[in-house]
């Protein structure tokens, strides 16, 4: 199979899932370049998620902050990040030019998402600078709403494992939102590379058993990016927010995705589910010089529900 498809913003894995999944997308939202919205919109932020690969080509998930203006679009294509990643942050070292990275802007407070993947071109001590290949907006369905303040800074510590404890538990089965970050597998060239994406669902959509959790796959909108990647390439990062306290859960598995479950054995309103087993992870508190207040929930979400406790 070819790993590029004339005249499609998808590469063949993304394909490939839609195909498993009975469904097709015209990607016509997805561009090039960023238009003049999207340009607008990253300058709102003071946060933005970013995929990126370690040396092994382990995907990573993290969380960059600045005042709102932090990242800004001189052009079409291009995208300035005034922001490094924190010293204790494992994704420190997985960003340099040439490498490819996921960004995905998400204004909490409107739902509204924007996602930019590309290439670092220029990296230095205030930031870095992506050349965008591809650029798209994101519906809000399943986006809790959050209002967000700023926070005193304080001494920042990392906590790594290998294995989830108590309090990685009770973080991720209360959690409503979560992150995913994936790639293409390497054979993979046009249109591929690494991207990040929003999940969210009722406190209880992901299940915990051990180092593995269970989540649920929600319609949305036919692209089947992440589960493309996945295909081709199953390691993965997973990243929760504490929204009270700042802390970040930054997560490395081994995803695996079940096309085959039958309704009365997944989460309502899912169409299939996937598991991630923990291979390693991070604790890091207070990471994020932010806190969120929760305001409601999207009334999608409100439609979605949890896995039982039985």
């Amino acid at each position: 199979m070819s790993a590029t498809v004339e005249g499609s913003p998808f590469h063949t894995d993304e394909l490939e899932a839609q195909a498993r999944a009975g469904q097709t997308a015209r990607g016509s939202g997805i561009r090039g370049f960023m238009p003049d919205q999207h340009r607008s919109f990253f300058p709102l932020l003071p946060y933005v998620f970013v995929a990126a690969a370690d040396a092994e080509g382990w995907p990573l998930a993290t969380m960059l902050t600045g005042r709102p203006g932090f990242v800004h679009a001189p052009d079409p294509v291009t995208l300035r990040i005034d922001a490094a990643p924190e010293p204790d942050d494992p994704a420190t070292a997985t960003l340099a030019c040439g490498e490819s990275i996921g960004i995905l802007g998400l204004d909490l407070t409107t739902r509204r998402r924007n996602r930019a993947n590309g290439r670092i071109v220029d990296l230095d001590a205030t930031g870095l600078t992506v050349a965008v290949s591809q650029s798209f907006g994101n519906c809000a369905k399943y986006i809790q709403r959050r209002a967000t303040q700023e926070a005193p800074l304080a001494p920042a510590s990392t906590e790594a494992f290998t294995g989830l404890d108590v309090r990685a538990r009770v973080l991720i089965e209360g959690a409503d939102t979560f992150f995913v970050a994936s790639r293409s597998r390497a054979e993979i060239e046009a249109n591929g590379g690494l991207d990040i994406s929003h999940r969210g669902g009722r406190p209880g959509f992901v299940r915990v058993d051990g180092n593995a959790l269970t989540i649920p796959d929600f319609p949305g909108n036919r692209y089947f990016n992440t589960f493309g990647n996945l295909l081709g390439e199953p390691r993965a990062s997973l990243l929760f927010i504490d929204f009270d306290c700042g802390n970040l859960l930054q997560l490395q598995g081994i995803a695996t995705l079940d096309w085959s479950a039958s309704p009365p054995s997944l989460v309502e309103g899912a169409e299939r589910h996937w598991r991630f087993d923990v291979v390693r992870g991070w604790r890091r508190h207070p990471a994020a010089s932010l806190r969120w207040s929760f305001i409601d929930y999207s009334p999608v979400t409100l439609g979605t529900g949890i896995w039982s406790s039985s």
